[in-house]
């Protein structure tokens, strides 16, 4: 999807370097960004959204020469494959943009002409963990690993640098006049730390591989994969054309990253902006990692999640709603199968998929049409009430980016529903009290429609269904707001049928 001038707002992943599979972090950034685009779009915003994959630095380069392979070859077959995923979690219209695109080349030659006031040549020479595309300090190598645990290396090397310890002072003011511009709060925390302890120039070049893009008018050099890789989020503004559209597109952007990538997002990227004139972000949301059954998650140990197995296995939908239910987004978490078996069971069968059932069905043994009849009792104004808050009870959620909150006030108006049903006992209604038992199923069906909406961002093809089964349109939270005038439903099917 390309840059479209009137969007209010934009959601971005990180782009995903290459070197490895799709894993379950990856399709978790992908589909928590996935899950605020929708949500926005539902609620009239106009929503530019990004993804995609980052291709160049030395370590593609080693991952080619070990597949043997060509490294333009092995890099358009691993992009295909983050491509595949972001299909697979059923990512919303979105641009994909690849770094070795000649739109991106364009676009960070470009941006690099904007930096060179704060930039100058010298050499570097450290230690360089190849891993995490950076240099760290000899202070921080044990036995010859990084903090990471990656391996390092001897590197010596000329080296074009940006003048980073120049924006400490800066960064430090935009996070304390921007309180929420780092979230979740312990994140913020950790790079406010991390700038007052002092920044250091940063080399912005390498000249020992040619993986890369060229440095303008400089032979032999290519760009930090770094810098390369954060420009991503302008080239699919359609940087450098119009800057000022650039700079209002970021002025309301949203990252979504991992923690493990926070510092290159939080003190690099803004600094970087801030050289080149152009307006920072919204704000970097981080979040947690994976661990497997308690497990850290490896390769070695064979505990990685795949996450089109998940999908095969328990269906897209139910692994959407698990990732975000499950832990608070920003925190770290663990994947089970067995919980998550529990939650297709109990929450969505049992919980919500039974609702949708019971009340459904029941209509249609009525014939298939809900005779509307909004003259409430208490009760019933009591859920249609909570039915009509919903969507305005998760908004600032949304904006928050507490997914797993926003979830609970659905899963809230979803329990009040089923004991709604259970105290009404409609069945009861249909033999003694006609217009009473029309007064219950409007109220809700209300609830189920506020529902579906609620649900829509989170389980796209669920609430799809359900739109269906009761003639909805769905495809904006305005209809939440009319009241039913005349309903015929279809028949529902059950939307997660058991275990056998």
């Amino acid at each position: 999807m390309a840059w479209r001038k009137n969007c209010d707002s934009m959601i971005t992943t990180p782009i995903y370097y290459i070197n490895g599979d799709p894993h379950i972090g990856h399709a978790y950034a992908s589909i928590a960004a996935d899950i605020i685009v929708r949500f926005k779009r539902l609620d009239g915003e106009k929503v530019h959204f990004s993804t995609g994959t980052d291709e160049h630095g030395i370590k593609v380069a080693r991952s080619a020469e070990n597949a043997g392979i060509g490294v333009r070859e092995f890099s358009d077959q691993a992009s295909q494959k983050f491509r595949e995923m972001s299909s697979a979690v059923n990512l919303t219209d979105h641009d994909f943009i690849r770094t070795t695109e000649e739109r991106h080349r364009k676009s960070a030659q470009a941006f690099w002409k904007l930096l060179e006031n704060d930039i100058y040549k010298g050499a570097y020479s450290g230690w360089y963990s190849a891993r995490d595309e950076e240099y760290v300090t000899a202070e921080d190598v044990v036995d010859g690993k990084s903090p990471s645990g990656a391996t390092v290396e001897w590197m010596e090397e000329e080296s074009f640098f940006f003048r980073l310890s120049a924006y400490q002072n800066r960064l430090l003011e935009h996070y304390e006049k921007y309180p929420e511009f780092i979230a979740p709060i312990s994140r913020r925390n950790e790079v406010i730390a991390f700038v007052k302890s002092g920044l250091k120039d940063l080399s912005i070049s390498r000249n020992k591989f040619d993986w890369g893009i060229p440095v303008p008018d400089s032979e032999g050099h290519i760009m930090y994969v770094w810098i390369d890789a954060l420009v991503n989020y302008i080239t699919s503004l359609g940087f450098p054309n119009d800057l000022r559209r650039v700079s209002e597109a970021m002025s309301n952007c949203i990252h979504i990253v991992g923690k493990e990538i926070l510092r290159f997002h939080a003190v690099y990227w803004p600094a970087f902006l801030m050289s080149a004139g152009i307006t920072l972000p919204k704000r970097i949301f981080a979040h947690g990692w994976w661990t497997r059954d308690g497990q850290k998650m490896s390769k070695s140990v064979g505990n990685v999640v795949d996450p089109f197995a998940m999908i095969t296995e328990y269906g897209l939908d139910p692994l959407r709603y698990f990732l975000f239910r499950e832990i608070r987004f920003g925190e770290d978490g663990d994947f089970s199968e067995t919980t998550l078996r529990k939650r297709i069971s109990y929450d969505l069968a049992n919980d919500l998929g039974n609702l949708v059932q019971r009340v459904l069905a029941f209509i249609q043994k009525l014939g298939g049409s809900l005779t509307v009849n909004y003259d409430f009792s208490i009760k019933e104004k009591e859920l249609y009430a909570l039915s009509r808050n919903l969507v305005e009870r998760m908004r600032p959620l949304i904006e928050k980016q507490n997914l797993h909150g926003a979830l609970d006030c659905a899963w809230e108006l979803i329990a009040e529903s089923n004991k709604f049903v259970s105290d009404m006992k409609p069945w009861e209604l249909a033999k003694t009290d006609v217009a009473r038992l029309n007064c219950v199923l409007t109220a809700l069906c209300e609830s189920i429609r506020a529902i579906s909406f609620g649900l829509a961002p989170f389980m796209p093809d669920t609430t799809r269904k359900i739109f269906d089964f009761m003639n909805v349109d769905g495809k904006s939270f305005t209809e939440v707001e009319r009241d039913f005038t005349n309903q015929r439903c279809n028949p529902p099917v059950p939307l997660f049928p058991r275990e056998k």
